[in-house]
């Protein structure tokens, strides 16, 4: 018996020996490798090397350039939808056919006896006018309530001695925006200033729901729509963007993350666990380069960037983690959003595979060996 197990055992070694060869697991191409596939690559794929301070790529803009922040139009500007009232004081005979009302000798205020006509809820439609006795159809959007008032006034010039006209706004829509997503109170928001941002309408809508780093605020202003993140906007920078009448703002659950693959400590889905994540801090959340299969020297970054024509276009950034002055550039480097880090696999530890897979297959052979020599004996 033993003699004929003698005889298999060196067979079923070489046969596992080769099998084990042909199957050698490998967790992804080698830094060369990558290096020489994008050298070759049909693809317009552009290989930058993190050397110095000036290679990191530059920093995404917090306000999106396509959202431009404009000059505040006034807090009492009239447009389509507003609701106005107007209030006509005359002397002498009346037009409106009430008792004749008096001015102040000064002419800076009205005597407390005065009355006036009120002409209340007068709705600009959407062509931008109003109807007014008298005056009839006047073009009031685009001014402001001192506009109007000077403007009904003339009109009625011709039908009374010296009227006088007071305009206030009773329902404002032309000075508002509309918030709504992950806010506690969604819905349309008057502008007290016209100069509040994104922050500031956001506070006045109640608040955001949930964690700041996991939302976008999508933003939608005269036919342009743009996203950026909440944090930004709630950064306090002296560049952050305004909102303006008309813009349609929405805060929506947006989490960031980055995918890890290649030979790295744990191969995932890692969401970002903080606004702001540097390339070290991503590296030290995926556990590192694996000891026995990774390659700190061969660590890429796959992401898409836009161009001056805002077209997206492939770029990867090789950094070399085996050199000590590159983890300052690691802490430096700030990941984005559905970025790829790939930790390139260890050439050098290809043997040290095939001796632990062998170890593993030749585990259950031993055993037998082992238990055919207590036999034996």
């Amino acid at each position: 018996m033993a003699c004929g197990l003698n005889k298999i055992i060196p067979a079923i070694l070489a046969s596992i020996s080769l099998s084990a060869c042909a199957t050698l697991p490998s967790s992804g191409p080698t830094g060369r490798e990558v290096q020489r596939s994008i050298a070759t690559s049909q693809s317009d794929i552009q290989l930058v090397e993190l050397q110095d301070i000036a290679s990191l790529p530059a920093p995404p803009a917090r306000v999106p350039l396509s959202l431009v922040n404009l000059a505040p139009p006034p807090t009492d500007l009239i447009g389509p939808g507003d609701v106005i009232d107007i209030t006509v004081y005359e002397s002498g005979i009346t037009l409106f056919g009430n008792s004749a009302t008096k001015l102040a000798p000064d002419g800076g205020s009205f005597d407390t006896a005065a009355k006036g006509e009120r002409l209340l809820g007068n709705r600009v439609d959407d062509a931008g006018d109003i109807q007014v006795p008298y005056a009839g159809r006047l073009h009031v959007a685009g001014h402001t309530v001192g506009e109007v008032e000077r403007q009904i006034r003339a009109a009625l010039r011709g039908y009374s001695q010296n009227p006088q006209v007071l305009v206030s706004v009773r329902e404002m829509i032309t000075n508002s925006v509309i918030v709504g997503g992950e806010v506690n109170k969604p819905g349309r928001l008057v502008l007290p200033t016209n100069r509040e941002t994104v922050a500031d309408a956001i506070a006045l809508a109640g608040g955001y729901r949930g964690d700041a780093k996991d939302l976008a605020i999508r933003l939608q202003r005269q036919g342009v729509t743009d996203q950026f993140r909440l944090s930004d906007a709630l950064s306090g920078d002296e560049n952050e963007l305004r909102v303006y009448p008309g813009d349609r703002l929405s805060v929506l659950r947006a989490p960031q993350s980055f995918s890890v693959m290649g030979a790295p400590g744990q191969v995932q889905l890692f969401p970002f666990g903080k606004p702001d994540v540097s390339l070290a801090e991503a590296v030290a959340q995926a556990g590192g380069s694996h000891p026995s299969f990774g390659d700190p020297a061969a660590i890429f970054v796959f992401r898409y960037v836009a161009d001056k024509d805002n077209i997206a276009k492939p770029v990867v950034y090789h950094i070399n983690m085996m050199k000590a002055g590159n983890y300052f550039l690691a802490q430096r480097f700030a990941m984005q959003d559905k970025d790829v880090l790939y930790v390139g696999n260890a050439r050098a530890n290809q043997p040290s595979k095939l001796i632990q897979i062998i170890s593993q297959l030749f585990a259950p052979i031993v055993t037998v060996t082992s238990a055919v020599q207590v036999l034996k004996q």
